[in-house]
């Protein structure tokens, strides 16, 4: 197979609104689900609810928020529902935003941050074969977390490997002395549903290249909706040292399919705490099944890290090994 090298291009770049104010998160452990440990997988305890954790975690989510453009952010019930999701974690991935104007983020955010937090965001180019263009984003809390702008790009593909390419950012967590702090970088990504065994086999060189792209970091979290369950990662979950967060949950909102995940080497990601899970919104905030496909027909889905390079304060983590 054509290799893939990951390279920088341009993407279009925005910044969010900043309010300074109090703020609250949903606590509890309600309805946690307890999955088996499995070759490959992490051997986690998955929540359907974000239970309460301390000063000393980080939450990194996905969310395809299906179709996000001006119908959504012109509904106020959907927005607000939308901004509450995104308050229960310090960085979201999105996929699917889809809008002739580039202000929908920007919008989204302004809601999230009208309780007085402190979210920004970036925004990818408008990527796709066909007339249905998509945008990636990363949206986050910058109180928690900074991104380095100067080292976004989009994976290069010159063989026209995949439907959309993925979108790069690299996050240093706020708090910590800066060579303390926990490192990494996110690869957001939508898999082609018509593809989805061609295209998670080319995510394993994305991965592999993102990983070597000349700027050290060892913690890539490779995260999206790779349309496929835990059963069907090819390549890419044959890479030494993989794991996925996600296993045997449903990650859509019907309850009955599995389509997101994060992807992450299990050998260099020791911050990983073990505890991932799948936001269920339609339950969490007592929706009908047609007022939450209105939000999205995917459930975020997370995992938890230590805010430490290397799982706890002092310590380093180590390269992995080859």
């Amino acid at each position: 197979m054509r290799t893939l090298f990951a390279v920088v291009a341009a993407a279009a770049l925005a910044g969010g609104a900043w309010y300074v104010a109090s703020h609250f998160e949903i606590e509890g452990l309600e309805r946690l689900r307890f999955t088996p440990r499995e070759a490959n997988t992490t051997g986690n305890v998955t929540a359907l609810r974000a239970p309460s954790r301390n000063d000393e975690t980080l939450r990194i989510a996905s969310f395809n928020i299906q179709v996000f453009g001006e119908s959504k952010v012109n509904d106020p019930k959907v927005m607000g529902y939308l901004a509450e999701i995104v308050r229960q974690f310090d960085v979201v991935a999105i996929q699917e935003v889809r809008a002739r104007n580039q202000d929908v983020v920007a919008r989204l955010v302004d809601v999230v941050n009208a309780t007085g937090r402190q979210y920004d965001f970036v925004l990818g180019p408008r990527l796709g074969r066909t007339h249905s263009q998509e945008q990636y984003a990363f949206l986050y809390d910058s109180a928690t977390l900074e991104v380095d702008r100067s080292e976004l790009y989009v994976v290069n593909d010159p063989d026209d490997l995949l439907h959309r390419e993925p979108f790069v950012a690299w996050f240093r967590v706020r708090g910590p002395a800066p060579e303390l702090a926990f490192t990494f970088t996110l690869v957001n990504v939508h898999v082609d549903p018509d593809l989805v065994d061609h295209e998670i086999d080319v995510l394993a060189d994305v991965f592999t290249s993102v990983r070597n792209d000349g700027r050290g970091e060892d913690d890539v979290i490779l995260l999206g909706d790779v349309n496929a369950n835990d059963h069907r990662f090819g390549r890419l979950g044959d890479l030494p040292g993989m794991a996925w967060a996600i296993s045997g949950l449903p990650t859509n909102t019907r309850g009955d399919a599995q389509y997101d995940n994060l992807f992450f080497d299990q050998r260099a990601t020791d911050e990983f705490t073990g505890l991932t899970g799948a936001f269920d919104f339609l339950r969490e905030f007592n929706l009908s099944l047609d007022d939450a496909l209105r939000v999205s027909d995917h459930l975020p889905v997370w995992a938890e890290f230590s805010i430490y390079e290397g799982g706890r304060p002092g310590r380093v983590a180590a390269l992995p090994t080859p």
